[in-house]
């Protein structure tokens, strides 16, 4: 992939930076892309994080694992997003979680040690890139906090019913579109994909909510209670044969 990457200079981190000055700059921080099938692995827990990796294209997954095998999915990364930032800029680089893709995907990776450092001409640019990944940074922890508020919730139905909260808000329509397959919303919400399909039935019977697929539609409040004799929208007609892989 070649460094003059049209995409690159879109990315967030290089804000404020003109494409006449994108390319010494990236010199300047020692980056390289590689390309990611997917599921592939980019990096395993306890690996020492020397780089930040800002997804170009795809989808990446920051995962923990506990010693049974169990995964759990802390953070989706879409294009724009950085993936490895806590660990190259800690007391420690050493990783505590692995990073996978969720699909094919295109990684930019940067030398953290030249990100921190300004280069000798101390371009503003450069301090540019430094200012927005530090904004970058921030905006990872609100979604980290963001993902306790929804595991807090003591049950997998307010779990469930945080998680589409927060989506609805972000899209701003109770029709709410989830970036997850069943399996990785398992993952996220730290359950198993039976249980989260059991639930799912459960609250459209129970008139929450109404899906298909991928697609899914806030009827009630949790504390407005259950329409026992509600039937079952256009979404939940096709609930159990359309449920996605």
């Amino acid at each position: 992939m070649e460094m003059t990457d049209k995409r690159i200079g879109a990315m967030p981190i290089f804000e404020g930076t003109g494409p006449g000055e994108l390319y010494g700059m990236l010199a300047c921080l020692g980056a390289f892309t590689r390309h990611y099938g997917k599921n592939e692995y980019i990096s395993f827990e306890e690996e020492q994080i020397r780089y930040v990796g800002l997804v170009l294209e795809g989808a990446v997954h920051m995962l923990r694992q506990d010693v049974w095998g169990n995964e759990s999915i802390l953070v989706r990364s879409a294009p724009g997003d950085l993936i490895g930032e806590s660990f190259a800029c800690g007391s420690s680089a050493q990783a505590l979680v692995s990073f996978r893709t969720e699909q094919p995907s295109d990684i930019l990776f940067l030398a953290f040690d030249r990100v921190l450092h300004t280069c000798s001409s101390a371009c503003v640019h450069h301090q540019h890139v430094i200012e927005n990944m530090v904004t970058m940074i921030a905006d990872k922890n609100q979604k980290l906090i963001v993902k306790l508020e929804i595991l807090s919730c003591r049950s997998l139905r307010e779990k469930v019913m945080a998680y589409l909260s927060v989506e609805a808000q972000k899209q701003g329509s109770r029709y709410v579109e989830i970036p997850m397959k069943r399996q990785q919303l398992a993952d996220y919400l730290c359950t198993d994909r039976s249980a989260l399909a059991r639930e799912l039935s459960s609250m459209c019977r129970d008139g929450i909510i109404d899906y298909d697929k991928n697609t899914f539609r806030l009827l009630v409040r949790p504390a407005e209670g259950a329409q026992e004799d509600q039937p079952a929208g256009a979404l939940s007609n096709s609930v159990n044969r359309r449920e996605d892989g």
